[in-house]
């Protein structure tokens, strides 16, 4: 019998357990999250991460289609974000310098400053709903876990 015929098995009982801990906790963290980020900052956790991203970018700026792949988003979905964050003053969208036929999302200062100011509270944020609550040795698990679960899901998205 080939592998392709071998039924998979079913998860654990535990296993099930475990996803369902894992995504409710996770939903209410993001909300709880994107709460905070939004009474201290004005922005939404989306907001929050294109910057980031840009922010960690040489020279502050990234072509459209690797900030999609960043953010893990449409490129449609990318467009508006970036269409928001324009309208704000945050980033600036530029024909790519390397190749005008592409654009690229370009941070500006007022995006720096805003960013800065948004990943102090953040950061506390994080620190206080998630990272606090940790036992020695569970970040590297943590790490590995979604690592590895992070690069198998990547082809797919």
């Amino acid at each position: 019998m080939n592998s392709s015929s071998t039924p998979t098995p079913e998860p654990s009982e535990t296993a099930r357990h475990a996803w369902r801990a894992y995504f409710e906790a996770t939903q209410m963290l993001s909300e709880l999250l994107e709460r905070g980020l939004k009474k201290n900052s004005g922005m939404s956790l989306a907001d929050y991460n294109l910057l980031l991203l840009l922010y960690e970018a040489p020279e502050g700026r990234l072509r459209m289609g690797e900030l999609a792949s960043g953010m893990v988003f449409s490129p449609s979905r990318i467009t508006y974000q970036v269409k928001t964050l324009v309208a704000r003053g945050l980033i600036e969208r530029r024909a790519a310098e390397c190749d005008r036929r592409g654009f690229e999302a370009v941070l500006t200062d007022e995006g720096r400053t805003a960013f800065r100011r948004a990943a102090a509270g953040h950061a506390r944020q994080v620190d206080e709903l998630f990272l606090s609550h940790l036992e020695p040795g569970e970040a590297e698990t943590l790490e590995r876990i979604f690592t590895r679960l992070g690069g198998r899901l990547e082809g797919l998205c």
